[in-house]
């Protein structure tokens, strides 16, 4: 690498991925010798750090609508992105700007001295120092991987959330819900509100929070909601909330935000918590999207959990005429389960190749595919997310064109929407 450090954001991101080998690396010892060197001070604020396997993004936004309706300050860092870095560190509710992110690379690559440092790791402490820069009411700080060992948890949650136990990521993680628990429960602090958005934790993540002294509520057992058709109510701590808006993203996640703020130090007024679930929205979160001639929904499901949720909103809402799918993921990921979980609702499965590291093959897809028993007739194939879209120009307006298994998937249908 050239000794001269770049001038703008894209020489940065270029420059810090060029600097590490592996995109990931856990462990605590080099950010947090790192962090120690800079200037970071997150102590005038309440630190939430979220942890979970899906809903992570879905819950912050929701806090983060909430709070910034109440008007309180917030900073948010969530990974990864979907068009430009900025979007994973805003302040309240705004991407940064590229300045700021290229000062805060700069002083960190001042004092990291021969400390190797991951893509993450760059971005997780140039979050912190904005957040020390521009002092927020509350920093919103999404867990990367895991819990334990992932670099948000060099900052001590005052409140520490997790959303989902599933299986993902399990070469890093564990094999079981058990071990990826733990692992997901290393973000609790003794003294520290725990909660967990999971109806049915494995044991280890409540063994971990009884170990350490942090007071742990659990959905369905210290809080909860009710759906009631186009409204819903929570309850919690002997506070029950009626007739609430829905919001445009899952009402588990919901309930976990408005469980979060029953621990803020100051209230946040029922109207703001209205407004905030009204107008909470999530790119690549069942998004709609114009692509070309035909609409469309883009999802980041990526797991078989996240397609199980996505399965299950399809099937809440019937399709006049058949239901389209173009499926890219990446070849780490569990390609045969969510394409299970996705079989009794799509009709013709359009699988594409995904060419970027990590990508999985069209034909591995449609390996998957006819291992699930999807019929031949029913899957056409293509060589890319832009190539799949180009064939479905002509779908009926009866038809549902919906695109999913990957954040770069997802990345690639919002590119192409821009340019329509």
């Amino acid at each position: 690498m050239s000794t001269e450090l770049p001038q703008d954001l894209a020489g940065w991101l270029q420059w810090i991925e060029a600097g590490h080998p592996a995109q990931i690396e856990l462990g605590l010892e080099r950010v947090g010798q790192v962090a120690r060197r800079l200037p970071i001070d997150l102590d005038g604020g309440c630190n939430i750090v979220l942890a979970g396997t899906n809903g992570k993004g879905s819950t912050l936004t929701l806090l983060d609508a909430m709070l910034t309706s109440a008007g309180l300050t917030t900073g948010s860092y969530t990974s990864p992105h979907l068009l430009r870095f900025n979007e994973r560190i805003c302040l309240s509710g705004q991407p940064v700007d590229d300045a700021t992110l290229c000062r805060a690379f700069t002083l960190i690559e001042q004092v990291r001295g021969g400390i190797p440092l991951t893509y993450f790791e760059y971005g997780t402490l140039a979050a912190l120092l904005i957040f020390s820069w521009h002092p927020v009411d509350v920093a919103l700080l999404e867990v990367g991987l895991g819990g334990r060992l992932d670099a948000v948890n060099i900052v001590a949650a005052d409140i520490a959330l997790v959303t989902t136990i599933a299986l993902d990521h399990t070469d890093w993680l564990g094999p079981d819900r058990a071990s990826i628990g733990r692992e997901k429960a290393g973000i609790f602090r003794p003294g520290k509100p725990a909660l967990c958005g999971d109806p049915d934790p494995p044991a280890t993540l409540v063994d971990y929070a009884r170990a350490v002294g942090a007071p742990l509520q659990r959905q369905g057992v210290d809080f909860g909601y009710e759906r009631h058709g186009d409204h819903w109510s929570w309850y919690g701590g002997g506070v029950r909330r009626e007739a609430l808006p829905l919001p445009a993203l899952p009402l588990p996640n919901a309930a976990l935000a408005l469980a979060a703020l029953q621990h803020l130090p100051q209230p946040i007024p029922e109207p703001s918590i209205r407004e905030g679930l009204a107008r909470a929205r999530l790119q690549g979160r069942l998004q709609s999207v114009q692509l070309g001639r035909v609409r469309a929904i883009v999802d980041v499901a990526h797991n078989p959990e996240a397609a199980g949720y996505l399965a299950r909103w399809l099937s809440q809402r019937p399709c006049r005429g058949q239901v389209h799918l173009i499926l890219g993921m990446l070849a780490d990921k569990d390609i045969e389960a969510v394409v299970r979980a996705l079989v009794p609702v799509v009709d013709i499965w359009h699988p594409v190749s995904l060419e970027v590291p990590r990508g999985a093959s069209r034909e591995r897809l449609e390996a998957a595919l006819r291992s699930a028993g999807v019929s031949a007739d029913r899957v056409r194939g293509a060589d890319s997310v832009a190539a799949a879209i180009d064939q479905l120009q002509s779908l009926s307006a009866a038809d549902q064109l919906l695109l999913t298994g990957s954040f770069v998937t997802v990345a690639q249908a919002l590119e192409r929407a821009k340019q329509e």
